[in-house]
């Protein structure tokens, strides 16, 4: 017969598991959840599920669209320079943003911590940082799961996971039906490298011997790991009204695979999408990496958003109207190219000396 462990009695906290932990972050994240309540959802904590009325959010006929995303390995970097505050927008904002490109309106959201054990001010961070996307994205925050598994994720790790559900009446869906040949490509910009190619990102870190603790060469005013960690911006408010009123033909959310691979999502057959790199300046922070990697231009383009979150396919005659109600909104439009007769894609191109380039240069992905 084996005996326990100096014969005392085995417990859920001796394993590493602190219920007593989570509860009492289940009780401080409360008044988080709260702050992100909307008609249809009371945002309230504790239950088993969280509810949410539709007829109470205003739908009549309304299709139910759902997300799940992560951060990806941004949040190892996060991880490693103490910096929690702004990866809960990240995982926000990769959800919410899938769900306005189809032309839904976020509902809800909930989260999934893991971690091998639990710190609860790290993970009260984490959450205040979620329910600040929330607000940001106008959906409430109805519950999630904080899980503490030991032997699973080393020291100071912890995994992230969101899921959102939005609700789209039937006559508004976003599917990319309605691009056509002769739309034009409005491309609003992004807050940063978002949550997509920090693989490559840590690589260069790396293998340059960046500090990250220290004033960016290209921003004497910012550090290069607040730079690199700048959160996902949302495009949910600042779209929601244009696609309600019929504005936008289609949306593009730029996230992994860059603009090359990311726009041929929304185009039907028929329709190319043709992006001229020159018709906007790459921010720092790209010219940055891409120097730092000699990343060719092609490269680039399927690997980041380039200085472009978001992009939204938009008649021509629309374009002013589109473009002054985004600039009022708080969003930097630019127009990046526009909408050609030919298989169903993308190409991305510019001539010598955009992005560095020697020469004129042109990347195609077919959809």
């Amino acid at each position: 017969m084996t005996e326990s462990r100096d014969n005392n009695p085995y417990t859920y906290a001796g394993a590493g598991v602190s219920i007593e932990a989570g509860n009492a972050l289940v009780k401080a994240i409360g008044p988080l959840a709260k702050s992100t309540a909307r008609p249809g959802a009371s945002a309230e904590l504790g239950g088993f599920g969280g509810f949410f009325d539709l007829k109470a959010a205003g739908y009549d006929d309304p299709l139910l669209v759902a997300a799940n995303d992560g951060v990806g390995t941004k949040l190892k970097l996060a991880i490693d320079l103490g910096k929690h505050d702004g990866v809960g927008v990240d995982l926000v904002a990769m959800c919410v943003n899938d769900l306005i490109v189809q032309g839904a309106e976020p509902l809800f959201f909930l989260d999934y911590y893991a971690s091998g054990k639990l710190d609860p001010e790290v993970a009260q961070t984490v959450v205040a940082s979620i329910a600040d996307g929330c607000r940001q994205a106008g959906c409430a925050l109805i519950g999630g799961e904080t899980a503490e598994m030991p032997g699973m994720y080393a020291d100071g790790d912890y995994d992230l996971a969101g899921f959102c559900v939005g609700a789209v009446d039937r006559a508004k869906v976003l599917t990319g039906t309605k691009v056509e040949p002769g739309d034009v490509l409005l491309g609003l910009a992004s807050s940063g490298v978002h949550s997509n190619g920090f693989s490559l990102v840590r690589r260069l870190i790396a293998d340059k011997g960046w500090k990250l603790d220290r004033p960016a060469l290209f921003d004497q005013e910012r550090l290069l790991g607040d730079l690199l960690l700048e959160p996902t911006r949302i495009y949910v408010k600042s779209l929601l009204p244009l696609v309600r009123d019929g504005r936008i033909a289609a949306l593009a959310h730029i996230t992994g695979g860059g603009l090359l691979e990311n726009i041929p999502r929304v185009m039907p057959e028929g329709s190319h999408a043709v992006v001229d790199a020159g018709q906007w300046p790459l921010p720092p922070l790209f010219a940055f990496l891409q120097a730092g990697g000699s990343i060719e231009p092609a490269e680039l383009a399927r690997t980041f958003n380039c200085g472009i979150g978001m992009v939204a396919v938009v008649r021509e005659g629309d374009v002013d109207a589109v473009r002054t109600a985004l600039v009022a909104a708080g969003e930097s439009v630019h127009v990046i190219g526009r909408v050609e007769t030919g298989h169903a894609g993308c190409t991305v191109r510019g001539p010598a000396g955009t992005w560095s380039a020697r020469e004129d240069w042109s990347a195609s992905h077919h959809g």
